[in-house]
């Protein structure tokens, strides 16, 4: 049995869904809260993009600020440098090198192991603080 809320400025209501069973309907949501056998999710977002949305798990605070750090580090950036979980490595002048690197310290600060095909997903800060958790998750 899986149950959805959410949160908006304008509730809409929802009842519980059976298990595989979609969503059908829901507006006006900037974000829910899913829990699934027992099992919850800290929080789903939507984002909205040209009329449909995609819904993404959000890391921890604490997980995405600790790979903002890492990133810093690695980068040599500036520690007032504005890294967020939507910075993307690339735009922070990260190379396949820099982003190799990022992983590896990724690795050690959290002792995970990301294989190669999770590491070449990885584009952005929360792409990472989400694929570390999925990780340690599995643990």
């Amino acid at each position: 049995m899986a149950s959805v809320a959410g949160s908006s400025t304008f509730m809409a209501s929802l009842s519980c869904y059976k298990p595989n069973q979609a969503i059908t309907r829901a507006s006006n949501f900037n974000s829910v809260s899913l829990a699934t056998n027992g099992k919850s999710f800290t929080s789903l977002k939507l984002h909205s993009a040209s009329s449909r949305f995609r819904i993404s798990c959000a890391a921890k605070p604490e997980t995405v600020d600790k790979v903002c750090s890492i990133v810093r580090k690695q980068l040599a950036l500036p520690e007032d440098s504005a890294v967020t979980g939507e910075s993307k490595f690339s735009s922070l002048g990260a190379d396949s090198l820099d982003t190799v690197e990022i992983v590896m310290g990724l690795e050690e600060e959290f002792g995970i192991s990301v294989e190669e095909e999770s590491a070449q997903t990885i584009a952005t800060v929360q792409d990472a603080a989400d694929l570390i958790e999925k990780l340690i998750e599995k643990k």
